[in-house]
């Protein structure tokens, strides 16, 4: 991931977090899970409080999702983030990691996205919508032509294919949406939020 370790998991829980207030609860939960990281989304107001709060005080590494702008790069690395990730590729948002220096991953769908990405330095790439585009049949298509690069799918993976996803080489990691669920932060079900994180740490260590 552009150098970006995963803490020794494979898995990256992708968390829209609607009050910053839950952060430090939900950073236990997935720590105790074997969770070693965490896409927080700039989809909602709290995401960047919650970035501070759990790159200061947790020992998970924090990434921030859905940037799609140059100032949202700059106010999630501001705020602790330590990597950037994006739903589309956009050379402004790209250029921008690159000068401040943090990773990034951004999102492509096409072989055409693909290319850009490659010409833009980027090796690492989010498959986004995953299971849309073709799930692990699809990343086996792209990955012929474009061998040197590593797939970060999102988007419809779950833990029913997840064991699909990790089975192929071209993958570095995938992006976990069900493990904190809206409905889990909601009712603050964070015993749930750690099942589900074992659940899946232990998928991805066969």
């Amino acid at each position: 991931m552009n150098d970006v370790q995963l803490g020794g998991t494979r898995i990256i829980p992708v968390v829209a977090l609607p009050d910053a207030g839950l952060a430090l609860d939900l950073g236990q939960a997935l720590w105790a899970g074997g969770i070693r990281t965490i896409e927080i989304t700039l989809r909602t107001p709290a995401a960047l409080a919650a970035i501070a709060t759990l790159a200061e005080q947790s020992d998970l590494l924090v990434g921030a999702g859905t940037v799609l702008t140059a100032e949202q790069v700059e106010l999630a690395v501001e705020a602790g983030a330590k990597y950037i990730l994006s739903p589309g590729f956009s050379s402004t948002v790209v250029r921008r990691c690159q000068e401040v220096g943090v990773p990034v991953i951004p999102g492509i769908a096409t072989a055409t996205e693909l290319q850009a990405a490659l010409e833009a330095g980027v090796t690492t790439v989010k498959f986004f919508p995953a299971e849309q585009l073709g799930g692990p049949a699809g990343i086996r298509a792209l990955s012929g032509p474009f061998g040197q690069v590593k797939f970060v799918p999102t988007g419809g993976v779950s833990l029913a294919n997840l064991a699909g996803y990790l089975a192929e080489p071209a993958v570095l990691a995938v992006g976990a949406s069900w493990l904190a669920a809206p409905d889990l932060l909601a009712s603050g079900d964070f015993a749930e939020i750690t099942r589900r994180s074992t659940a899946a740490v232990e998928v991805a260590a066969r």
